[in-house]
């Protein structure tokens, strides 16, 4: 069969389109085609989410059944209107694909690139993340243990004076986030971050747990801070999970954790836009209310 392709106009640039017809989530009958159009239409909410951040792309050529790709340099053959960065490493360097425009983010779609994963920090100040991640991981099926730990971290960071924020993963949990200021370096905000977590599973060590080790765990929901280090990753709000129905990692209001019928997959690429047209975006002055940890540390200490 003779492969199809087509070449589309996106910010002024030709962007070629390989084989859309090529089935990326077969329970859904989703395929490359439906990844270029989301994308494409998602771009105004997910672009701030993206810009000037070192990029690591999880593609899947195949399919989600098939092979996953984890690349974080850029390719040769990519277009030299990508741009890039270079971020050292030891023994040389990786050279980072930076999204700032919706050209970029298709042509992305098209590498079958489903969730880019952004650093925690800008290239501007690498250092010096502009966010703090608790990723929450249920052991388990219990979500219920998820929202309750979540509504825990909220409180306790409300109460240190923290601006605060939570997202479905698409996966199986959720992130809460905090915008920060870019004040303090990974390294500090990695060792806050510990502490809030020890507090929260000190609070209630039958249900959080700080353990590694998946087999030690039990059915404890895992407070995972380890995004919050140099160089690692979160999926950022609208990107679409290898999973199937395709989800989406959301944001959503904190009431929303009330609903008994939330689920860290509910939302899709099927359904998302119906959403987003019938609410207000809850990260919309995400970045605006970006905060120091300086004060917030001291309150930390005193509890």
């Amino acid at each position: 069969m003779r492969e199809t392709e087509s070449t589309i106009r996106v910010d002024g640039r030709g962007v070629k389109i390989t084989r859309p017809e090529k089935v990326l989530f077969p329970d859904d009958e989703i395929a490359k085609q439906d990844l270029v159009d989301y994308y494409r239409r998602i771009a105004p909410w997910i672009l701030p989410q993206l810009q000037e951040r070192p990029l690591t792309l999880e593609r899947f050529p195949d399919g989600i059944r098939g092979a996953r790709i984890i690349q974080k340099s850029a390719a040769s053959y990519f277009p030299r209107w990508i741009k890039t960065v270079s971020v050292a490493k030891a023994g040389g360097s990786v050279r980072h694909v930076v999204c700032d425009d919706e050209a970029t983010l298709v042509y992305l779609a098209n590498l079958a690139c489903i969730t880019p994963h952004i650093w925690l920090s800008r290239i501007d100040k690498r250092d010096y993340p502009d966010q703090m991640v608790f990723d929450l991981d249920p052991s388990g099926e219990n979500f219920a243990l998820v929202v309750k730990t979540a509504q825990a971290a909220r409180d306790l960071l409300d109460q240190l004076g923290l601006p605060v924020y939570v997202k479905t993963t698409g996966s199986r949990g959720l992130h809460v986030v905090v915008p920060l200021k870019r004040q303090e370096d990974f390294d500090a905000v990695r060792g806050f971050a510990r502490q809030v977590a020890e507090l929260l599973v000190k609070h209630s060590p039958s249900e959080r747990t700080l353990e590694q080790r998946k087999e030690k765990r039990g059915e404890r929901v895992f407070l995972d801070i380890n995004r919050n280090a140099y160089a690692q990753t979160i999926a950022p709000a609208y990107a679409v999970r290898p999973r199937p129905g395709a989800p989406v990692s959301t944001p959503i209001e904190w009431r929303e954790l009330d609903d008994k019928t939330l689920r860290p997959d509910g939302v899709t690429i099927r359904n998302i836009f119906e959403r987003l047209e019938n609410r207000k975006d809850p990260w919309k002055d995400f970045r605006a209310r970006a905060a120091g940890l300086k004060t917030a540390a001291q309150k930390l200490r005193r509890l």
